[in-house]
């Protein structure tokens, strides 16, 4: 496993080997050590290497001995995952491009990794407005407030908006850099990246020192839609990143919400183009009103994760009797008062001696880790 971690970080460092590239070399190959020494026939069997980028590889790799750079590389880089470690996190290994090296700083939650702890991603423009802040404060301090974790790219706008509410929500954050990990960008965050650091993680693609580049960003998006269960757009105008990030989350087979707004607004002009091609919108309750509760319901309704192994990458071994993964406090209280039948929303409020609205977002995590199904009625089950 250590070997193969630096024969990853190794293989990124070719000219013209991308992600896609190197996802079919580990595919093709017993391991991506194999395929560093072998022959220019048997990289020809690897879709996508042609002539030339056969010749790149066998001149750069001769020049590059896996090992040694790694230990040189850990110097200025000494928080990295690749693919070889077992805590890479495991949404993005679902994705066709995920990043060979992913550099991190900050807190590591490997519940989160493991994909227990639910993400969900909110982008939008970096030009909002007061409407745009104003529901973007709610929906992240509302997902905080319900175990959720909040996924942007620490843009200015509705990025920094979102990042700021979690954390002011006593939340957990991820912020995905298009530099590395330890440049901040844009400048006036560098007090929100020193509080977003004791709190939670940024997460890049590229090593340290990497200053901005317009064409990093666009690339990075993939790995806010990778990272995350769901990603909700607030306002996009046409041609934005968020909508790269949305589209991209489609590709991958999460769901895409948005938050209904002005049709005569540039602002939302993506996010119009978004719901014409079958994008969620946030709508208001039976009420009338937009609320974050109508937000955490719809969340409800995504598709449950049997368990964690499954998106391991190790397979379950069949031996081992599949337990209950520890839970919060409240969670297990709540767990608890469902019981071995099936209950009404109602007499777990009563049972568990919570406030109906906590119950609601407990129930929303437990689905999500595949412990409670929602039946009709507002009525649960144990799975």
């Amino acid at each position: 496993m250590l070997e193969e971690r630096a024969y990853w970080l190794a293989w990124s460092q070719i000219s013209g080997i991308g992600p896609i590239l190197l996802q079919r070399l580990h595919q093709h190959f017993p391991s991506l050590a194999a395929a560093w020494t072998a022959k220019p026939v048997d990289l020809m069997r690897v879709e996508g290497f042609g002539k030339q980028t056969i010749e790149t590889v066998l001149q750069e790799r001769s020049k590059l001995n896996p090992q040694e750079f790694i230990e040189q590389h850990l110097i200025k880089n000494p928080c990295f995952w690749t693919p070889a470690d077992p805590d890479y996190p495991s949404l993005l290994l679902e994705i066709p491009n995920p990043p060979p090296v992913l550099y991190y700083r900050g807190l590591v939650d490997l519940k989160e990794n493991c994909g227990i702890t639910p993400t969900v991603a909110i982008v939008g423009t970096r030009s909002p407005s007061e409407y745009g802040r104003r529901w973007t404060r709610k929906f992240s301090a509302a997902l905080a407030a319900n175990g959720f974790t909040v996924v942007s790219g620490f843009a200015a706008g509705i990025d920094t908006e979102a990042h700021t509410s979690c954390l002011e929500a006593g939340g957990r954050t991820l912020a995905v850099f298009g530099t590395g990990v330890d440049i901040v960008y844009p400048r006036p965050n560098e007090r929100l990246c020193d509080r977003l650091l004791q709190q939670g993680l940024a997460i890049s693609e590229y090593p340290a020192g990497t200053q901005p580049n317009k064409t990093n960003f666009p690339r990075r998006n993939r790995i806010i839609a990778g990272l995350s269960r769901a990603t909700i757009v607030i306002e996009a105008p046409h041609k934005s990143g968020a909508l790269i990030t949305a589209y991209q989350a489609n590709d991958f087979c999460r769901d895409v919400y948005v938050l209904t707004a002005r049709l005569d607004d540039e602002r939302s002009f993506g996010c119009l183009e978004l719901l014409s091609k079958g994008a969620h919108p946030i709508l208001p309750n039976s009420d009338r009103l937009l609320s974050e509760d109508r937000l955490l319901e719809m969340l409800g309704a995504m598709p449950k994760l049997d368990n964690a192994q499954q998106l391991s990458l190790f397979p379950p071994n069949p031996t081992v009797e599949k337990r209950t993964p520890p839970l919060e406090p409240e969670l297990a209280k709540v767990l608890s008062a469902i019981g071995s039948g099936t209950i009404s929303f109602d007499t777990i409020v009563e049972a568990a001696g919570l406030e109906a609205g906590t119950v609601s977002g407990i129930l929303l995590q437990l689905e999500l880790l595949g412990l409670v199904s929602q039946l009709p009625g507002m009525r649960y089950q144990r799975c």
